[in-house]
């Protein structure tokens, strides 16, 4: 094993893989001491001050620092600077990842989802019907062959055997009066 060595407050300090079973516990501890709060500082610019994705990067970057603790140069400065570069791609990759994914979001409780049900449709259809049973014969009989059956006014004046003028002339006053008898209900402004 290779023994790592760092540097602290200008005096080097063992640390010898081969000095017990806890070296790898003092490793990391030493690690998040010495670094992890400037480091947390230094990723938080960089998440957008998420604490929480801050703290992961972190966590990570003081885990990949002990994971390479023999390939490592343990003096300050350069520890320091291989920590930077290693968060600022854990970041990278990061926002990668989440600009391939949909955003997390919670799910809604069940009873609040609504279901469509087209309820309001039909309402809506048993309302007009009433309505209409309120216009005279001549009046519900346009509305019917020009929306109701789609049909043009010139196909609706031969059906009804009347000229297409006489057509738009009670279309017109049969929607007026439709509106009218809407109002008088609530169901339009």
């Amino acid at each position: 094993m290779w023994p790592v060595r760092r540097q602290l407050d200008s005096r080097f300090e063992r640390l010898d893989p081969e000095a017990g079973p806890d070296w790898d516990d003092r490793l990391i501890r030493e690690l998040y001491n010495e670094f992890g709060g400037p480091l947390l500082r230094q990723v938080r610019q960089t998440t957008g001050n998420d604490l929480q994705w801050a703290e992961d990067v972190v966590q990570e970057t003081l885990l990949r620092a002990w994971r390479n603790a023999a390939k490592l140069t343990w003096e300050r400065s350069l520890l320091w600077a291989w920590l930077l570069t290693v968060s600022r791609r854990i970041v990278i990759d990061g926002r990668r990842r989440r600009g391939v994914r949909p955003r997390e979001v919670e799910p809604p409780e069940a009873d609040s989802i609504a279901v469509p049900d087209d309820a309001d449709k039909t309402l809506a259809a048993i309302v007009v019907a009433d309505a209409l049973r309120g216009l005279s014969a001549d009046h519900r009989e346009v509305i019917e062959q020009t929306y109701l059956r789609d049909r043009t006014v010139n196909e609706a004046a031969v059906i009804l055997g009347i000229p297409p003028g006489t057509v738009k002339s009670r279309l017109y006053y049969a929607l007026r009066s439709l509106r009218g008898v809407l109002k008088e209900r609530g169901v339009a402004s």
